[in-house]
């Protein structure tokens, strides 16, 4: 098991800004693609942004512009920043890890944006 722990979630009024981090073992991270998906109610879990172990990202479109996925291998950490945000941006935010086949998730953290 990897255990992947989120933080950083919270409360923000739109057009704010918010910074998500998810911390995992130094084994498991060096290679892994490392990602952030969330769901909010009623819909499906939806990816919004990945880093291959190399750096190289992709996002989803709805948030190309405004979120930042980072990692700093020092820290076994992928961080998500999200800027200028939106009320459909509220959900429940996942780390998630993937290595050779392996794949964990982390506990959620929820992000509220208020109009």
């Amino acid at each position: 098991q990897v255990q992947l722990v989120e933080s950083g979630g919270g409360l923000v009024q739109a057009g704010g800004s918010l910074r998500l981090s998810c911390t995992c073992s130094s084994t498991f991270f060096r290679l892994a693609t490392m990602g952030w998906y969330r769901q909010a109610p009623g819909k499906q879990r939806e990816l919004v942004a990945v880093i291959t172990s190399g750096a190289s990202t992709n996002y989803t479109d709805s948030v190309k512009g405004r979120f930042t996925i980072s990692r700093d291998n020092a820290k076994n950490t992928v961080y998500l920043q999200m800027n200028m945000l939106k009320p459909d941006d509220t959900a429940v935010y996942y780390c998630n890890g993937r290595k050779f086949g392996i794949e964990d998730w982390g506990q959620g953290t929820q992000v509220t944006v208020s109009s």
